[in-house]
C-alpha cells in the first residue's frame, strides 16, 4: 500500500534551517508529481511546495519562495524540503504528499522559536 513517511522536523531559532526528508513506498514514486503542504495551529492546511515527476516545475508559495527548496531522489524515492531563513510563521506540521493531496504522510513538527 501506499506510505509517506515524514521526518527531519524539530525546534530551530528564527533565521535557521532544516531538511525535511519523505520517504515513500508502495508506488512508482518517480512517475507522480509530489508536494509538501503545512498546517499551522488554527489555521487550514496550505500547499508550500510541489515538483515535478522528474525534478521538474517546481513551484513554491508565494510565503516561502526564494527561502524553501523542493527536491526528489527519485532512485530513493525520497522528497525533501530545504527550509532556510525560518520564521515564526513557518512554524506547523509539515505534510508530503502524492499529487495534491491523495495521499498524505503523518506529518512532521516544525517549530520556529527562540
Amino acid at each position: 500500500q501506499v506510505q509517506l513517511v515524514e521526518s527531519g522536523g524539530g525546534l530551530v531559532q528564527p533565521g535557521g534551517s532544516l531538511r525535511l526528508s519523505c520517504t515513500a513506498s508502495g508506488f512508482t514514486f518517480s512517475s507522480y508529481i509530489m508536494s509538501w503542504h503545512r498546517q499551522a495551529p488554527g489555521h487550514e492546511r496550505e500547499m508550500v511546495a510541489n515538483i515535478g515527476p522528474t525534478g521538474g516545475w517546481p513551484n513554491y508559495a508565494d510565503s516561502v519562495r526564494g527561502r524553501f527548496t523542493i527536491s526528489r531522489d527519485n532512485a530513493k524515492n525520497t522528497l525533501y524540503l530545504q527550509m532556510n531563513s525560518l520564521k515564526p510563521e513557518d512554524t506547523g506540521v509539515y505534510y508530503c504528499s502524492r499529487v495534491f493531496g491523495d495521499y498524505w504522510g503523518q506529518g512532521t513538527q516544525v517549530t520556529v522559536s527562540s
